[in-house]
């Protein structure tokens, strides 16, 4: 059994228990099994057969049994027995936006419906009214919700793509056992994951060897290793317990450049590099560069001799879109990309106060270990509406709390803050004498996504308006894979960001980063000040700002276009809130 299958034969237990209106944590604690499970490098069944499944973060001892039982039987009882009770295509209805499980069974209990198009007819025939709660409205949004894809659905892959997240462990942890074997000259990760992508749908990965055979044999044993697709000396193609296919070509040292570089891609940077080459009267590919005057072709041991035999500065492997970046380092105009070591502190986190994980302590004493010399701590404000969230009279009482922790450090400062909620006619949901005891604001769209393109660029330049905003939070509203952008008029929303000194966030959450790549580019041409976060919920995800730094250096900034690669005395100076105090 695949690990696919354990990790949906788990969603489905977690939907049923949901449907029959289980204790929230027994729900999660399923959905967090199978998301696992999924994400499991490893077989699972065969963690099973060896009585180890609670080596799996978030698998206990009750869910380890009835994985066991799963792959010896094939079924989980406790979903058997659900499903008597509820038709299978009820599940379908409670991921309807707005509708959810008890919804979903108060529909099905009085109405009898348990399909999408039943429940489709009962809107369009304005029956859904009938049940206590549903009224005129309700039936127009589920009708609309029917119309598009559910925004809150669980990730699925799209078209066998996966969150560069997902994949870039897996990948680091290939090539690093690579590295470490015997036969193993060089190893490189190549492809989209390199180029640190949104999404990759396959690893590519690059090697020399003193015995290529042997390297090829060593990726075929790992225990990530679930199907062999091909082996032999140029090397191995596998794919690996969560399916994703690794492809190792193994070549001459002598050569290893031009097929580092050609498999790096992108496509659209290779078309325009065979292009550029051919006006010379070259040919580039992986084999190496010809040169049509002569017929001689030359192999580069590094992609740097690629680049520098076509007359062009290296190009670091974000830049490789397509994107004129071969007339930049033609004409030597690439920028000095910026280094994740440039940050000087992290300007949006959450800790318990609202929906964090971990202490204000906790989160202060992670980033002084990654070397910050700031934090702002911002815990969502008062009508966040999706768990706990942080009155005024409590943030004032955090205000004061920063204040007395700072007095006692100099090298490392706590600045008390908020992600505050931007309502629909773009009003923030704390007062602005509360806002004005922060440090740092942050304000973001967490709800009312579907009101329009003009609504919603309104609704974010009035927030920008605000003397104390100091950032716009993850922009467009996207979750990759999962949620479209809301519409946007990106071009006025960047332009008013300038004009108004309000910085705009690139989140560093592999889910959001947003701002995009590109419009993030768009943002520093138009003047507009940057800042890089994680959106951590956790110590642990303090690092999801690798990230932010990714999409950063995919859109071409450098450290000067970020205001936290500055110290706090520099980055408060760039503060609307400055002008305000004088």
């Amino acid at each position: 059994m695949r690990n696919v299958e354990i990790a949906d034969a788990l969603d489905e237990l977690g939907d049923l228990n949901e449907l029959d209106g289980a204790v929230v944590y027994r729900v999660v604690a399923y959905r967090q099994a199978a998301k696992a499970v999924r994400e499991s490098a490893v077989a699972v069944e065969q963690l099973a057969r060896q009585g180890r499944l609670t080596e799996l973060k978030g698998i206990g001892k009750t869910i380890a049994e009835k994985i066991q039982t799963l792959v010896e039987a094939g079924e989980i009882p406790a979903s058997a027995k659900l499903k008597k009770k509820f038709p299978a295509s009820l599940l379908q209805l409670m991921r309807i936006p707005g509708l959810g499980p008890k919804t979903a069974r108060k529909i099905y209990e009085e109405l009898g419906i348990s399909t999408l198009d039943e429940l489709r007819q009962a809107a369009e025939e304005e029956k859904l009214r009938a049940v206590a709660g549903l009224g005129p409205k309700a039936e127009q949004n589920i009708l609309a919700a029917l119309a598009t894809p559910a925004a809150d659905e669980p990730e699925r892959p799209v078209a066998g793509r996966r969150l560069l997240s997902k994949v870039l462990p897996l990948a680091e942890r290939i090539v690093g056992e690579l590295r470490a074997h015997p036969a193993a000259d060089s190893v490189e990760l190549a492809g989209s994951a390199r180029r640190m992508t949104d999404t990759c749908k396959d690893l590519d990965i690059i090697a020399t060897a003193r015995e290529p055979r042997a390297l090829a044999e060593a990726l075929a044993s790992l225990d990530v290793t679930a199907e062999v697709k091909s082996i032999g000396n140029p090397g191995a193609r596998i794919v690996t317990h969560n399916g994703i296919p690794v492809d190792l070509r193994v070549v001459a040292p002598k050569q290893f450049g031009n097929l580092l570089q050609h498999f790096t891609g992108s496509k659209q940077h290779n078309v325009a590099l065979r292009d550029y080459a051919v006006r010379q009267g070259l040919h580039v590919s992986e084999y190496g560069i010809e040169d049509d005057s002569t017929g001689e072709t030359t192999v580069c041991a590094t992609e740097q001799e690629v680049y520098a035999k076509l007359g062009l500065d290296y190009i670091e492997p974000e830049l490789r879109e397509g994107r004129e970046e071969l007339e930049a380092a033609r004409d030597h105009r690439l920028p000095e990309l910026i280094e994740v070591e440039d940050l000087k502190g992290d300007l949006h986190c959450h800790t318990i106060a609202s929906d964090g994980r971990n202490t204000l302590e906790q989160m202060a004493r992670a980033a002084r270990k990654r070397g910050y010399k700031y934090l702002a701590v911002t815990d969502h404000s008062a009508s966040f509406g999706f768990g706990n969230d942080v009155q005024p009279d409590e943030l004032l009482r955090l205000v004061e709390r920063v204040q007395k922790r700072n007095a006692g450090s100099s090298a490392f400062k706590l600045l008390a803050g908020s992600e505050v909620n931007i309502n629909p006619d773009g009003s923030l949901d704390y007062e602005d004498d509360v806002l004005a005891t922060l440090d740092w604001v942050i304000a973001s769209v967490h709800s009312s996504f579907r009101i329009g393109e003009k609504r919603m660029t309104e609704r974010i330049l009035a927030a920008m308006d605000n003397p104390y905003v100091d950032a716009i939070g993850h922009l467009t509203g996207r979750l990759i894979l999962r949620r479209d952008p809301y519409p946007l008029d990106i071009e006025r929303i960047v332009e008013h960001a300038a004009d108004t000194g309000t910085m705009l966030e690139i989140n560093g959450n592999p889910d959001r980063r947003d701002l995009t790549d590109r419009h993030a580019q768009l943002a520093a041409e138009a003047g507009a000040m940057i800042v890089i976060n994680s959106d951590a919920h956790g110590t642990e995800t303090l690092e999801l700002i690798r990230f932010g730094v990714a999409t950063a250096r995919r859109g071409w900034l450098t450290a000067e276009q970020v205001a936290n690669t500055r110290p706090l005395r520099e980055l408060r100076k760039l503060q609307k809130r400055a002008a305000v105090r004088g």
